[in-house]
């Protein structure tokens, strides 16, 4: 029965609409140019930032490796959702498949998984960084780096790998209307014709999990940072470590607070125009703030970018 189920969901005629946000806009020829635009920033802010990173010697360090990582999701977070609804505009088509709109789906929660735990990952980085600074070069080497960013990458697979098969195994009502601007699992699970209450709770405790261990690892990290700060004799070193730290908790309350009001919060406080404000804010805009808060607000990378800018104009005169 089950697969009887699964093959009618992934049929030519069991294609799913995606609503999404022009029909919503006054101006959606507007709105289109503007989100292709920030698309674009997206793209170019974070493949100048693993540029910069991975150019300059000076950054060759655990902290701008984990950052490069949150650089290349964030261009993997986006180009999932972005380009298929900027092209569907453009066509004038807004039915994906069901195996487009479960690819969709799994990529997403993949990238959305791994983040979350980079995060944490970040945090427990500078814990160490400035907690033990002299032992930070041996607790937090290359190994130990590629470690736990393949450990994030393989968790948020496995979320994938867990929700996404799940969801698209449930029958849907005859109308297939999406309310949102992709395949998002609790916009896709409200098609469902049958009983999902089980499976919502199992969701739900999944990511409550998934939120949770990041979190405790999150303000444990940062309240053991706070107090060595606060010990520190050295007001520069205070500035600095209290400037490194600032910039990442900006990162994890922008897509935290997100993460918790589409998963957590219950179903009451939900519409499908709340829910799709916030999905742009944490899919589209995201993206974009993370490589201006990391290199607006940080002297290396500043100075790696003014470096490169400086040395092209050189070479070029050279040549000439």
């Amino acid at each position: 029965m089950a697969n009887i189920t699964w093959m009618a969901n992934h049929t030519g005629w069991s294609d799913f609409i995606l609503l999404g946000l022009f029909r919503q806009s006054k101006h959606p020829a507007l709105l289109c140019v503007v989100i292709f635009v920030v698309f674009l920033m997206a793209l170019s802010g974070n493949a100048v930032l693993i540029l910069l990173i991975h150019c300059d010697a000076h950054l060759h360090t655990p902290m701008y490796f984990f950052i490069s990582q949150l650089s290349l999701m964030d261009m993997a977070y986006i180009s999932v959702t972005v380009p298929k609804m900027l092209l569907d505009q453009v066509m004038g088509v807004n039915k994906i498949s069901a195996p487009e709109c479960g690819m969709q789906m799994f990529f997403y929660v993949t990238l959305a998984g791994s983040e979350f735990f980079l995060l944490a990952t970040m945090a427990y980085d500078r814990y160490v960084a400035i907690c033990h600074p002299l032992r930070y070069p041996v607790l937090m080497n290359h190994r130990v780096c590629l470690f736990l960013s393949s450990g994030c990458w393989f968790l948020g697979s496995v979320d994938g790998f867990t929700f996404t098969p799940i969801t698209m195994t449930f029958p849907f009502r005859g109308s297939r209307e999406i309310h949102h601007f992709f395949c998002e699992v609790p916009a896709v699970l409200n098609l469902s014709c049958s009983d999902t209450s089980l499976y919502e709770i199992f969701m739900y405790l999944c990511c409550v999990l998934m939120l949770l261990i990041p979190v405790v690892i999150i303000s444990s990290s940062y309240l053991l940072i706070l107090l060595t700060i606060h010990g520190m004799n050295s007001a520069e070193g205070r500035k600095k470590a209290f400037a490194t730290c600032s910039s990442h908790l900006t990162v994890v309350i922008l897509f935290y607070g997100a993460a918790i009001y589409t998963y957590m919060l219950p179903s009451s406080y939900h519409t499908p125009e709340k829910d799709m404000m916030v999905s742009v804010f944490y899919t589209i805009l995201t993206p974009v703030v993370n490589p201006l808060i990391y290199s607006l607000r940080n002297k290396d990378v500043m100075g790696a970018l003014k470096k490169m800018l400086t040395v092209e104009p050189a070479f070029q005169k050279a040549m000439e």
